[in-house]
């Protein structure tokens, strides 16, 4: 993996910087949560580090001890900076898309959608390494904690936001690219015994509502939205939204010049009305 641009890590440091005046002001204004606060974020000089720290901490267990995965997660953090920037980048997303979050604190100490992706993003860097069955113990791990079912090979972008999580499952051969929102309960699946290359391609921009099911080797083009509880089994073309079992366009092209992954704009038109295209 290429690594990240002066710019992405001066966004990471921002976030970082911001993430550490939260901190204080919590353990400030609840004492009882202030030594949690301290070892978890505070104690660190680096984004990496306190991640190192934290995702040991949660998916620690009697088989692979907290500092033996901390050791893990360290080594692929030093082996590849842009893991960091791109926890940094995903932490912003959140802060930015998501209306009941009010600090960054919030998606690094407790939403299971930022943390499956973190520690996804460590198995994959395990994968890449060849570490394959520790990248499977990792994602087992994760599926058990936080109900989040990532293959460790799937390939996933930067600035992807995984609202509320609960029952995420993308498959081997999934693409995710950059700045992808997806709710719960969205499946990333194949159609059946496939072998070889069998999972969808989401490309930038790309809203999922909740509960959808993309399936097989289809690609959603570019700032495409599916609605809430749809089944897709064709290629979406890019800024479409599509709703239904199947899944089929509907309400014309989305808003030329938005994302409708930034703008998490989950209504669109229809005979001149407004109409649900996969909300909460």
């Amino acid at each position: 993996m290429a690594e990240a641009s002066p710019r992405v890590f001066e966004a990471s440091g921002g976030v970082w910087a911001q993430l550490r005046v939260e901190a204080v002001q919590a353990a400030a204004e609840e004492p009882s949560l202030a030594s949690y606060l301290h070892a978890s974020i505070l104690h660190h000089d680096r984004i990496e580090d306190a991640l190192s720290y934290h995702l040991a901490q949660k998916l620690g267990h009697g088989d692979l001890s907290a500092l033996q995965l901390r050791e893990v997660i360290g080594e692929a953090y030093s082996s590849d900076s842009g893991i960091a920037a791109q926890a940094a980048r995903d932490m912003r997303v959140v802060r930015e898309r998501d209306p009941a979050c009010r600090t960054y604190l919030q998606p690094f100490l407790y939403f299971k959608g930022y943390g499956g992706l973190q520690a996804y993003r460590i198995a994959h860097w395990l994968w890449r390494q060849e570490r394959e069955i520790l990248a499977f113990h990792l994602q087992s791990r994760v599926s058990e904690l936080f109900a989040v079912d990532i293959h460790p090979a799937a390939k996933i972008g930067a600035g992807v936001f995984i609202d509320h999580a609960h029952g995420i499952v993308i498959g081997e051969t999934a693409v995710v690219e950059d700045d992808v929102s997806m709710l719960h309960s969205v499946t990333l699946g194949g159609t059946g015994k496939q072998s070889g290359d069998r999972h969808p391609k989401i490309r930038r921009g790309v809203l999922i509502g909740a509960g959808a099911k993309v399936l097989g080797n289809i690609e959603v083009g570019e700032d495409a939205r599916i609605a809430a509880g749809s089944v897709v089994l064709e290629d979406v073309p890019p800024r479409c939204t599509v709703a239904g079992v199947p899944a089929k366009p509907v309400g014309g092209k989305c808003c030329e010049g938005l994302m409708p992954a930034t703008e998490m704009n989950q209504v669109f038109e229809t005979n001149g009305a407004h109409a649900e295209g996969g909300g909460i």
